[in-house]
């Protein structure tokens, strides 16, 4: 199963989103990294890697950021981390993790996964 990992400047926005793609694809293996270790906003290398490493398989990880620094500091750890599958996706931060959750829990590749994630921009809403 592919793992998830939300970055966000906000702690609190990538706990929601996360826990909006758990509550449909309750076994999806989502992680949030989201603000600073002290609470505050911004982006953390140290949360990034961390939340990589809970949900990473075989399958690899996909990263679903923000804005700006997320996508910047994401880039960072994924630099050192060479041998590991891990791939950003840019898309809708929530409707594409809700889609990409779905995806991974039915077992869908990677690439499956970064598809059904980018093809939720294309949704519309009303």
């Amino acid at each position: 199963m592919v793992g998830i990992v939300i970055v966000s400047h906000s702690n609190k926005l990538a706990q929601g989103v996360m826990e909006l793609a758990k509550m449909m694809a309750s076994d999806a293996l989502v992680a949030a990294a989201g603000g600073l270790e002290d609470g505050s906003f911004g982006t953390s290398y140290e949360k990034i890697n961390a939340a990589i490493n809970s949900v990473y398989t075989d399958d690899g990880v996909v990263i679903l950021m923000d804005m700006g620094s997320a996508v910047m500091t994401a880039e960072m750890v994924i630099e050192n981390m060479p041998n590991k599958k891990i791939q950003m996706i840019d898309c809708p931060l929530v409707e594409g993790a809700v889609v990409a959750a779905i995806a991974s829990s039915s077992n869908q590749s990677m690439g499956e996964v970064i598809n059904e994630a980018k093809n939720a921009s294309k949704e519309s809403k009303i």
